[in-house]
């Protein structure tokens, strides 16, 4: 048995060791979107395929990857057959991946001769071919569409990269060079996390570093538990909607949940929607990470994110639903199905413990800019909605709630500008588009991008037609979209899914997105709040007016202003 701050100290160094690895990858990666975004991930595992440590900007959509996809390695390349110094690589959705460019990267670290654990790094790498650049196909209709599918297969060995599988790699790619930087780049990351592990190994021993992760898995595993014991007990439904699928821009498909709280958390998602022939479905390694996060925003937020938290959490994902797709249907579109399975489990949850309920919110809209033709330069970005109002609190702004993405997945104007052709014309919120409450829901934002060469355009959007609801009497966000204005000023809008949209060099590509919901009547805010609001501009006097009820007035002889309502 080891001591509680032996283990706790082991359980940080292993985060560190992740937290190291996601350092060399962001800094050794090519992709535009990875060194400005900082989005990569990385996680260390053992043999048994528990998940033991991630990096702090690990998103568990990634860390459930890696978790889900290691035992679909091993049952195709047998721990025996392992040596030192190999590395093996996959991006199947239908075995534990997400979708054909995020490229999930393992490297076993021997003890005693043997894979006692494998250190892992993930990244969206820029380009493995399909109908769009940088991997966005929102109108694909099977997985054939969407790129280059990679089983389970050896990457490197001590010799170095397999010629063989690079070639592949490069010959898929819009973007080899790019794509193989980025691939040295995650195996350098598994690298580093594996020599630290090694210290650790050696530091503490083989037995002791073992009973460690076992101590430390069971006390989270017991916090998880007495967590959820404090939660009402009882079953608990929700469902919510996605806007289309892209193919049928008039049809919703539905996630439906149903949440049974007692000693542990049950998710049954029973009632989704079948899959369907387009890209709004998802593997069940991201829909697994839906239903965690969305349970684990009602729990002790210090409980750390391994395998123990796991064994108290069971989720039921129907095969052959938008959430557990199987071939040869779409997964490239899996945040579209994933967010609304968190927003229903969220809805569930507010049902269950209404004293931490929080009304819907907008999500993040994915969007590439690429080039027309060769040479290529891609730029792939997401823009983040407004969050739901919750119980006290008003929305945080163009924030999302978003388990998906790295440190800071919106990159900076200056390196955009600097790498691509573009001119980032402005940033800003909207002014009342959070839904109006007694608290209100977070605002959504507008951003321009002004094209210097023409280009090609790619949009996977929702919550673009169905707004956000409120709660409690509170109202629905304001809805966002994708626009094109043309070099007369007019401006278009485009519709939320859109494949390789032309635009000439001068015109602009508009983000919009949609705010969150609010939550209670919006006449029971509080006046001061609306004139806090007015005075920071977001929400305007017309606003003021119409959602709550308040007239704002402004003396001549005083600078002052006065609110009636």
């Amino acid at each position: 048995m080891t001591d509680p701050l032996t283990a706790e100290v082991l359980r940080n160094a292993l985060v560190v060791a992740a937290e190291e690895a996601s350092i060399v990858v962001v800094r050794s990666a090519y992709s535009t979107f990875i060194v400005e975004g900082s989005d990569a991930s990385a996680a260390v595992l053992d043999a048994r395929g528990r998940l033991i440590a991630h990096s702090m900007a690990t998103t568990l959509m990634n860390s459930m990857a890696l978790k889900i996809a290691l035992p679909e390695l091993l049952e195709d390349h047998p721990p025996d057959t392992m040596r030192p110094g190999d590395v093996y690589a996959l991006n199947d959705a239908y075995r534990g991946g997400v979708h054909t460019n995020d490229l999930l990267v393992y490297r076993p670290v021997f003890v005693g001769g043997s894979p006692a654990y494998f250190t892992a790094t993930m990244i969206h790498v820029s380009d493995l071919g399909g109908l769009s650049a940088g991997g966005m196909a929102p109108l694909a209709t099977d997985i054939f569409l969407e790129g280059l599918q990679l089983p389970p297969v050896r990457l490197a060995t001590s010799q170095g990269l397999d010629p063989a599988v690079e070639a592949i790699l490069k010959a898929n790619s819009r973007t080899p060079d790019k794509v193989m930087g980025d691939v040295r780049a995650l195996v350098a990351g598994t690298a580093v996390a594996a020599a630290r592990l090694e210290s650790l190994i050696a530091e503490y021993g083989e037995r002791g570093l073992a009973e460690g992760v076992d101590d430390y898995l069971d006390h989270t595993e017991a916090r998880t538990r007495a967590a959820l014991e404090e939660l009402p007990r009882g079953r608990f439904e929700a469902a919510y909607p996605i806007d289309d699928d892209g193919i049928n821009p008039e049809k919703s498909h539905y996630i439906r949940v149903a949440v049974t709280l007692g000693d542990r958390a049950e998710l049954d998602f029973a009632g989704t929607d079948p899959q369907v022939p387009a890209a709004v479905n998802a593997s069940a390694s991201q829909s697994l990470a839906a239903a965690v996060f969305a349970i684990r925003c009602f729990l002790d937020p210090t409980i750390p994110m391994n395998d123990g938290c796991l064994r108290a959490i069971d989720v039921h994902l129907p095969e052959g639903s938008l959430l557990n797709a199987r071939s040869p249907y779409p997964c490239g579109g899996r945040y579209v199905p994933i967010y609304a399975a968190m927003e229903a489990v969220f809805q569930a949850m507010s049902d269950a413990v209404p004293e931490r309920a929080i009304a819907a919110s907008g999500i993040l809209q994915p969007f590439s800019i690429a080039a027309v033709g060769a040479p290529y330069w891609i730029h792939l970005s997401y823009d983040f909605g407004g969050v739901g109002a919750r119980r006290g609190l008003d929305g945080p702004d163009a924030t999302g709630v978003h388990f998906g993405i790295g440190r800071n997945s919106v990159p900076q104007v200056e390196p955009v500008e600097s790498r691509c052709p573009m001119v980032v014309e402005s940033i800003e919120t909207i002014p009342d588009s959070g839904g109006p409450g007694r608290h209100r829901g977070g605002l959504g934002s507008r951003t321009v991008y002004r094209f210097l060469a023409d280009c090609h355009v790619t949009t996977r959007g929702d919550r673009l037609r169905l707004a956000p609801p409120g709660r409690e009497g509170g109202l629905p966000g304001r809805l966002g979209g994708f626009y094109r204005r043309r070099l007369d000023g007019t401006v278009e809008r485009l519709a939320s899914k859109v494949n390789n949209v032309r635009f000439a060099a001068g015109e602009a590509f508009i983000v919009e997105t949609t705010g969150g919901g609010g939550l209670g009547p919006p006449e029971e805010r509080d006046r001061e709040a609306v004139a806090a609001d007015l005075d920071a501009g977001r929400v305007t006097a017309r606003g003021a007016a119409d959602d709550y009820g308040v007239v704002q007035s402004r003396s001549i002889s005083s600078a002052g202003s006065k609110l009636t309502g």
